[in-house]
């Protein structure tokens, strides 16, 4: 029992150590804001953001890996959205912070 509760836990970290690294920056974060209106293509946001390609595939790489956006390809171009299975662990790894006891505003204990 012990056992998968700290596979559990480790699971948990790996997850939360990927949405807060994909989260941990300005122009993905700025990705997340754009595709809150619905599915975009590449080439728009590319437009959008007023940069490279490849800089851009790059973040967006980066926020698929995370499982924060999910593509579709269609032709010669690709569509990003949200993945709302992604916000819905996000919101769950917030419950799971907020019920720890480091969220809690118990001082901790006084040093020997």
């Amino acid at each position: 029992m012990k056992k998968a509760m700290t596979a559990t836990r480790t699971k948990t970290r790996e997850k939360a150590v990927r949405l807060f690294h994909a989260l941990s920056d300005d122009t993905r974060v700025r990705i997340l804001e754009q595709l809150r209106d619905g599915e975009q293509c590449v080439c728009d946001l590319t437009e959008a953001f007023n940069t490279g390609q490849s800089r851009l595939s790059f973040h967006l790489r980066v926020l698929k890996d995370a499982g924060l956006v999910i593509d579709r390809p269609e032709g010669r171009w690709i569509y990003y959205s949200i993945s709302q299975d992604a916000i819905v662990e996000l919101e769950h790894l917030i419950a799971w912070l907020k019920e720890s006891r480091f969220a809690s505003s118990k001082p901790a204990e006084p040093c020997a």
